[in-house]
């Protein structure tokens, strides 16, 4: 085994492998729920780029969230299939089944507020405040009325503005993993 120290940084991208693993995360959470359902209070906070190219959503819904749209696998979500390269699932808005899937690729928070976990991806175009009080919103609003009058997408019917207008403040304890860390700055 050689000592070369001449390896460039962009050869060792452990941004990349850290970011791997913890999609692998959302892979595993969501085969467990595929096979198992969800036990207990957990439910899924997923947030995903909606232009991104493999994700299939239908057109009212991107046209509705242009950029990115956050889905709830709760109590109504049917038929989610879980795949090496993403998941699809149908969900239910306005009373009307949808079938949407989506690339690991495009996720950019998963979150499970039942038990203050939270993750962010692609955190690369400055953005990164605008994700964390995302997921802390989630967080913040899962301890004020625990979503027991929830849709199963994510405020589907509340526009951008009122989202934000929720909760914002962050409590000591919260388990949100961000990679800007390992990100070279």
């Amino acid at each position: 085994m050689s000592g070369n120290n001449e390896i460039s940084e962009s050869e060792l991208r452990y941004d990349h492998m850290v970011e791997k693993a913890l999609l692998n995360v959302v892979r595993e959470s969501l085969e467990y729920a595929a096979e198992h359902g969800l036990p207990g209070d957990h439910h899924f906070y997923i947030t995903f780029k909606t232009a991104q190219e493999d994700v299939s959503i239908p057109d009212h819904l991107k046209a509705r969230y242009p950029g990115e749209m956050t889905i709830i696998l709760q109590y109504q979500f049917w038929d989610l299939e879980v795949g090496k390269d993403g998941f699809s699932v149908t969900l239910s808005f306005s009373d009307v089944p949808e079938r949407m899937s989506i690339p690991y690729s495009a996720i950019v928070a998963f979150a499970d507020p039942s038990v203050r976990f939270g993750l962010q991806f692609d955190i690369t175009n400055g953005d990164s405040e605008d994700l964390e009080e995302e997921l802390e919103d989630l967080l913040e609003d899962f301890e004020e009325d625990g979503f027991e009058n929830s849709d199963t997408a994510a405020n589907a019917d509340d526009s951008p503005e009122e989202q934000k207008a929720k909760e914002k403040q962050r409590e000591a304890g919260d388990n949100i993993v961000t990679l800007d860390t390992f990100r070279k700055k």
